[in-house]
């Protein structure tokens, strides 16, 4: 490796530095992103028998916001609970007011007991709902049944 060098810079090169390391830091100051009102959105909400967990996305898809009843801080079995759902229904619906929300379609997937609560509370909500639609997967045939077995 050999022997390191030490360079010391002048106060005047410290100083010339400092300037440019300050104006670019102005620089991204002023180039701060802005967010477009939103007026339509979807709202997933996703209901099972542990958690209930909700999005809210533009038109392309792309999520906007999101909450379930763990991050509200229900824990274990209060998780799945009717009053957790709505819980997390307020938050979104605060979420959406701040993104400029005005309109949604909501799709609910799950067989869970906050599905209902939460569509609820959602509609007690000053938002238009165009749209509600049931997406949870339901199997045609079932799985592969097991080979036969052989005597």
């Amino acid at each position: 490796m050999g022997k390191k060098r030490v360079v010391e810079k002048t106060e005047k090169e410290l100083l010339e530095e400092r300037e440019k390391i300050e104006e670019a830091k102005k620089e991204k100051k002023g180039k701060v992103k802005r967010r477009k009102s939103i007026d339509y959105g979807c709202i997933y909400i996703s209901a099972s028998y542990n958690n209930t967990m909700m999005n809210i996305t533009d038109r392309e898809g792309r999520v906007l916001a999101w909450a379930s009843a763990g991050s509200l801080g229900f824990k274990g079995t209060k998780k799945a609970t009717p009053f957790a759902a709505s819980e997390v229904a307020g938050v979104i619906a605060e979420k959406a007011e701040k993104l400029g929300v005005k309109e949604v379609d909501i799709y609910v997937k799950g067989v869970g007991t906050g599905r209902s609560s939460a569509l609820r509370a959602l509609a007690s909500r000053n938002m238009t709902i165009n749209s509600i639609k049931d997406i949870t997967p339901i199997p045609h045939n079932g799985c592969r049944p097991r080979k036969a077995r052989r005597v």
